[in-house]
């Protein structure tokens, strides 16, 4: 009895595979084994990378965003105000506003012959973000004025809680700098200027604010010899 077993049958064949059908079967079941095994391991190593991903991300600390500026102006111009012959202007601000500088500044006098002018200044920064400035000049005069902003042209004049105010306006074209609309007015010895890129209602908001020390200007006294409006 011949221990030798008959060739498979194939069904699909209805006979048995020769040699060659039987290695090119073989060829092509490993062929596509290998291809299985190269998607799985694709899948599995997109998977451990969104996995990585995600550990990574909430691995990460969580900052809020950042607070709105906190110079305290008002304390600095309490420091500054030993050196300055005038009462400083603190505006009185609701907490959504912030500062971003808050300065005493010297600038050599443009008109010859008279001393340098010091000046005190404040950048606001609005709830919407925006920027209003601030700047009183002690002693000033219109040259400077109009230097501090950048040349604008007024155009009329509005009275905010009984203080009369000078508008200008610089356009809007992208020259403007950071005087788009500006107010000024005197009182006493001080000249004061508010200016920015913000809307003209965020400038008239700063003009209420500073009310208080406006007529703390206008009290104060004058040395003798000082020019007053």
């Amino acid at each position: 009895m011949s221990d030798t077993k008959p060739p498979r049958v194939v069904a699909e064949l209805g006979r048995p595979e020769t040699p060659q059908e039987t290695a090119d079967r073989k060829a092509e079941n490993s062929r596509l084994y290998r291809s299985r095994k190269t998607v799985n391991n694709l899948v599995l190593s997109l998977l451990a990378t969104v996995g990585l991903v995600i550990v990574i991300v909430l691995a990460v600390p969580r900052g809020e965003a950042p607070d709105r500026p906190t110079v305290d102006y008002a304390q600095l111009a309490g420091q500054a105000q030993r050196d300055i012959p005038v009462p400083l202007l603190t505006p009185e601000l609701g907490d959504d506003w912030g500062s971003n500088y808050a300065d005493v500044r010297t600038a050599s006098s443009p008109v010859v012959g008279t001393p340098d002018i010091r000046s005190w200044n404040v950048g606001l920064i609005s709830p919407d973000d925006e920027f209003v400035g601030l700047v009183q000049g002690v002693d000033a005069n219109d040259t400077w004025l109009s230097a501090e902003l950048d040349e604008a042209r007024p155009t009329g004049t509005v009275t905010i809680d009984g203080v009369e105010w000078i508008e200008y306006a610089n356009g809007s074209g992208t020259d403007t700098g950071n005087v788009q609309y500006a107010l000024s007015t005197v009182a006493g010895r001080s000249t004061i200027a508010i200016f920015g890129t913000a809307s003209p209602e965020l400038a008239l908001d700063v003009a209420r604010s500073v009310r208080q020390g406006i007529t703390a200007n206008l009290d104060a006294p004058t040395p003798a010899g000082t020019d007053s409006e």
